[in-house]
């Protein structure tokens, strides 16, 4: 299970090394530096030989903000739409050739204009609730799969008051 997704050329052991990096950033001493490190669209391309912050800023965005690749497999940081409108210069993450973690079925979610899909190893989970879709839910030991309608898209920081 992973907020967003995870790279194609990541197996399932290699993700969880590399979440394990930034998890022990997380609870270091050095926390709140990581923190004023780690938002920013570069690098967009993973290379084993990423050092330092921009090592952990790629491994944050693969994991929690990644939709689409290039199709030299960088990160497009901007798209948000359906398949269906989709550019040809592009893919979805789950879609690029010679995925090596197939092994296992990657439940995320992270991208409500995809929307649910049990397909290829993959299980999407994000349906929108936010935007006034249904919240969508797994039961991961018989695989149900539980839809309940949304309060109706509120504006989230209103609901937080």
């Amino acid at each position: 299970m992973v907020h967003a997704g995870i790279l194609p050329q990541w197996t399932i052991a290699r993700a969880e090394l590399l979440a394990s990096e930034t998890e022990a950033e997380l609870r270091g001493k050095k926390y709140k530096k990581f923190f004023s490190k780690m938002y920013g669209n570069k690098p967009a391309e993973w290379s084993d030989e990423l050092t330092g912050y921009d090592r952990l800023r790629m491994i944050v965005n693969v994991l929690t903000r990644m939709r689409a690749l290039t199709l030299k497999n960088e990160l497009d940081y901007d798209y948000k739409s359906t398949l269906k409108k989709m550019p040809t210069n592009l893919r979805p993450w789950f879609k690029a050739p010679n995925r090596q973690n197939l092994s296992h079925t990657i439940v995320f979610g992270h991208w409500s204009s995809l929307g649910f899909m049990n397909t290829d190893n993959i299980l999407s989970l994000d349906t929108g609730a936010l935007w006034g879709g249904e919240l969508t839910a797994i039961n991961l030991a018989d695989h149900s799969i539980t839809q309940v309608p949304s309060l109706g898209g509120l504006d989230w920081k209103t609901a937080l008051k």
